[in-house]
């Protein structure tokens, strides 16, 4: 089960969508060491201290996070920023910070 489960609604075709969950995870990849692979529209990633999942469908992306022990503590801020960040995103809110 997930720790943190983020849904938000977008109005980026299937294409686009994929394109910017890509750019998310390559540059998670470099700066985290974080592996990835996509199964279909899915993108399962891992890296020591968190899994987890972001599926893709018409308008809706979904992300499924597990947290390791060491960030259970951190999970609010965690849930936060990256809700924030899927925002920023999937739904072009310049207001919000990356």
């Amino acid at each position: 089960m997930s720790d943190i489960t983020l849904i938000e609604n977008h109005a980026l075709s299937m294409a686009q969508a994929r394109e910017v969950a890509q750019k998310v995870a390559d540059q998670m990849a470099a700066d985290y060491e974080m592996t990835y692979a996509w199964e279909g529209d899915v993108l399962a990633f891992k890296r020591s201290g968190f899994s987890g999942t972001l599926a893709l469908t018409e308008g809706c992306v979904q992300l499924d996070i597990t947290l390791g022990f060491m960030l259970k503590g951190f999970k609010t801020k965690i849930q936060e920023q990256v809700g924030r960040n899927m925002r920023k995103l999937f739904c072009g809110d310049a207001t919000e910070e990356a």
